[in-house]
């Protein structure tokens, strides 16, 4: 199981997900969100990672904007996390990664047939489209998301932690996880957070508790 670890706002943090395994570091390019960062910002981190996949998170950006950035900042991936549509995913000069919140109205089969390397799903509000560190129904979503042949794509956020996370996986089976809030202490990425989320990761891919 993969992980992905977002809204880095440091290179200490960036680079101790990296050393600690997560195989997606995120950055966010929304300007609403406190873990915003500029792309000058996020692309002298970025430059001191090696293996780590860099995402950058937009909400309903224009196009120009994403493309400038991915080119700033070497992004490997893009998440868009607003009302994008399959036309404007096309146009992304990136690999896409797209958001979408569970709940009345989700469509599996919709999600599945979007043009985008992965799926996130998530949970959200109308005016907080994710980062809530709120759960969703997460057994219905699972039948919901095997029945869409959607689980080889799926990455699952919204609440994940370290104490949940052996939970999530024998619901999900996911190709991967997002994690941001339960990492932080103060509204700051944890060293020690990250790095035991990490080693929770590899106990659950071990089948241990």
């Amino acid at each position: 199981m993969k992980a992905k670890l977002c809204g880095m706002k440091t290179r200490k943090a960036a680079e101790a997900a990296e050393a600690a395994g997560a195989e997606f570091v995120g950055f966010i390019f929304w300007p609403k969100s406190r873990r915003a960062v500029t792309p000058g910002h996020a692309a002298a981190i970025g430059a001191q990672l090696h293996r780590a996949k860099k995402v950058g998170v937009f909400v309903d950006a224009t196009i120009a904007r994403v493309n400038a950035i991915v080119e700033t900042c070497g992004l490997d991936f893009v998440q868009l996390h607003g009302h994008e549509d399959a036309s404007y995913a096309r146009r992304v000069r990136a690999p896409v990664i797209k958001a979408y919140r569970y709940g009345k109205g989700f469509d599996a089969r919709a999600a599945a047939a979007f043009p985008a390397e992965y799926i996130l799903l998530d949970s959200g509000t109308a005016a907080l489209p994710g980062g809530t560190g709120k759960r969703f129904a997460w057994q219905e979503a699972s039948e919901a998301v095997r029945s869409a042949g959607l689980r080889e794509r799926l990455l699952v956020a919204g609440g994940v932690s370290e104490e949940n996370l052996k939970e999530l996986y024998e619901v999900f089976h996911p190709y991967g996880v997002d994690v941001s809030g339960s990492l932080e202490v103060q509204g700051e990425k944890s060293i020690g957070k990250i790095n035991a989320f990490m080693r929770a990761v590899r106990r659950v891919e071990g089948g241990g508790v």
